[in-house]
């Protein structure tokens, strides 16, 4: 038996997705949770094999799913973590595969899908939806026109407002590295301010 924690803030989300595996024999979910913090909770009281992790929680700049996957991951025997969101850009797809999450999934895929990627997860298998398989595969055949995912980080915070000093401190790096990730990235996108680099980065999906 296949032991699922559902993590999603939405009460709806949850509840669909705990139908659904009802149906089947093989699969069952031990516990729902709303928040990131609910979700580290269950994976190390439940015991499961599975967390089924949506990425955004509550507010934008909350802890996030990447966030709690990796604190799930670095629990004892931890069980393997399939993303199951919304978001395809550059910035989700690498932060959830980086905090160590086995599979990433977008909630368009169909039940079946769904349901296979679990098993697939469960098995100690990658489960990549198509398009996510496809958009790794483009990062790693054309890495010139790739940002890495330090940049990504610091272009992700530009466009949430943050200061140079701001990022500098929430990454725990100086403000002349923060200035340096900046130059390669007005480089790469070939623009020269911080608003064109994030509508830039933004037009070719690699923040949301």
């Amino acid at each position: 038996m296949i032991r699922l924690v559902v993590a999603d803030d939405h009460p709806i989300v949850r509840a669909g997705l705990t139908a659904l595996f009802a149906l089947e024999d093989d699969i069952e979910v031990v516990a729902e949770a709303a928040t990131p913090d609910d979700a580290v909770r269950a994976a190390a009281t439940e015991n499961p094999d599975i967390v089924l992790m949506d990425l955004q929680f509550g507010p934008r700049g909350g802890v996030t799913g990447a966030d709690a996957t990796r604190r799930i991951r670095q629990l004892d025997a931890p069980p393997y973590v399939l993303v199951l969101t919304n978001y395809d850009s550059d910035a989700d797809i690498l932060g959830a595969v980086e905090a160590g999450a086995s599979g990433y999934l977008l909630k368009d895929a169909p039940p079946h899908e769904l349901i296979a990627a679990v098993r697939a997860a469960a098995a100690g298998e990658s489960a990549l939806a198509p398009v996510i398989a496809t958009r790794l595969l483009d990062r790693m055949r054309s890495p010139r026109v790739s940002l890495s995912s330090r940049e990504i980080e610091v272009l992700d915070l530009v466009a949430a407002g943050r200061s140079n000093t701001e990022i500098a401190a929430a990454l725990f790096v100086s403000e002349t590295t923060v200035k340096s990730h900046l130059a390669h990235i007005f480089s790469k996108l070939d623009v020269s301010s911080r608003t064109a680099a994030v509508s830039e980065a933004r037009a070719r999906g690699i923040l949301r």
